[in-house]
């Protein structure tokens, strides 16, 4: 027929691939105005983001509780409290550290700088007191002119400390609600999915799974990488070991290119305070310590629930930078280690089961279904769903069945031809 005719025209080959470029554009459309949405309320999206992480994080404390009998507001109150006491007693620790030990620090960077200069001057490189005065005086007069800038800067951030107050806020109400009443939450959210509140039910516990693993696994190695870290850092006498330690810590949360930054901010300050050796010891250490945490405690911990490749793990994080710089960055790996889970347990449907033997001289139904009463449709078992067998209708319950007759029921309650 002519309406074939410019299909026949299309290999099918090309036809499959214009089908699959239409749907992967649709999809990028959407995408694309989904990632508008939430760039526009980052306001509201990013605390959200943070509490859920927090709520992975703090949800087998909360359930404990209720499993020794405390009732769930109860316990998310002493979960909630456990928390802020130990990012308080975390401040304060860094806090008192630091006011202690800036002195020293400065008292070090300023004799490095003394011996430095000394080398420079008597060493092999033979430079002029006069040139290293000029160059000092080049990056003061740098300093200085950028001074309007870090002025601006600090005034903006004085601007957005309202904002950032107000998320926190809003970042402890989402939590504390989402550890008391996310069972009803969620079962709320599956009503408006109909048929297919099944898949995504599956589909979210896969995604909750791996979110609580990534997230307490994530925890646990860079506690171990800031606690190691520290304890080298503070065996050397470095200065402001313990912010150093907290810094590294909160960096290990984005993949490579925090423990970068970190990294490189804990090595100045032992070249500032220690000198060059030390600086290369600690650099040596960290690498070591970094290779083994990437080779035995990320598969171990965090493995069962990432599965990615390192090019994956960089080209995930490039593009959470892009869109949302750091905190993209930092939420990019769980995001797409949610999707990777969620999307196969979406997709797949478990095959149905197979129908009921009958056995001999049992009643059938019009459409040869066992016990089946006039106008009854067959029942099948829903994805995951615990359906029992309808074996009533063999006892005439339904408009128009049969009665059952004493003694005419045989085993499992099946209506048995006893004529």
């Amino acid at each position: 027929m002519f309406p074939d005719r410019p299909t026949k025209l299309v290999p099918p080959v090309l036809a499959k691939m214009a089908a699959w470029c239409a749907c992967l554009i649709l999809v990028g459309v959407v995408v694309y105005f989904f990632a508008l949405v939430i760039a526009r309320l980052t306001f509201v999206a990013l605390p959200v983001a943070i509490a859920l992480l927090l709520t992975a994080l703090l949800f087998p404390l909360t359930n404990s509780l209720r499993q020794a009998g405390m009732r769930p507001i109860y316990a998310t109150w002493i979960t909630m409290l456990v928390a802020l006491t130990v990012l308080a007693g975390t401040g304060w620790l860094v806090g008192a550290r630091a006011s202690d030990e800036f002195p020293n620090l400065v008292q070090q960077v300023q004799a490095t700088a003394r011996s430095v200069q000394d080398w420079l001057i008597t060493g092999p490189l033979h430079l002029k007191e006069a040139q290293i005065t000029s160059y000092v005086d080049e990056i003061a007069t740098m300093v200085n002119t950028q001074r309007t800038a870090i002025t601006g800067t600090v005034l903006t951030a004085g601007a957005v400390a309202f904002e950032v107050l107000a998320s926190i806020v809003l970042l402890l109400f989402v939590t504390f609600f989402l550890l008391k009443d996310g069972e009803r939450i969620w079962s709320w959210v599956l009503r408006g999915f109909g048929n297919v509140a099944p898949r995504v039910d599956r589909a979210g516990r896969a995604a909750w799974a791996t979110l609580s693993h990534y997230v307490q696994g994530t925890v646990a190695v860079a506690a171990v990488h800031g606690l190691i870290m520290g304890i080298v850092l503070a065996g050397m006498g470095v200065p402001l070991w313990a912010p150093l330690a907290v810094l590294i810590f909160f960096a290990s949360f984005i993949p490579i290119v925090g423990i970068f930054f970190a990294g490189t901010v804990a090595t100045l300050v032992t070249l500032g305070a220690k000198g060059l050796v030390y600086a290369l010891i600690f650099l040596g250490i960290l690498i070591v310590e970094q290779q083994l945490e990437n080779h035995v405690l990320q598969p171990l911990i965090v493995g069962r629930a990432l599965n990615f490749h390192p090019l994956a793990i960089i080209l995930v994080l490039a593009i959470g930078g892009i869109l949302a710089g750091i905190a993209g960055a930092a939420v990019a790996v769980p995001v797409a280690a949610v999707i990777y889970r969620a999307l196969p347990e979406l997709m797949h449907q478990p095959p149905a089961l197979p129908p009921p033997s009958h056995g001999p001289g049992e009643d059938k139904g019009p459409t040869g279904d066992a016990g089946g009463g006039p106008g009854e449709v067959p029942r099948p078992r829903g994805e995951g769903a615990a359906l029992r067998d309808d074996v009533s209708g063999s006892r005439g319950a339904e408009p128009g069945g049969r009665g059952a007759e004493p003694g005419s029921q045989g085993e499992n309650g099946r209506r048995v031809d006893t004529e």
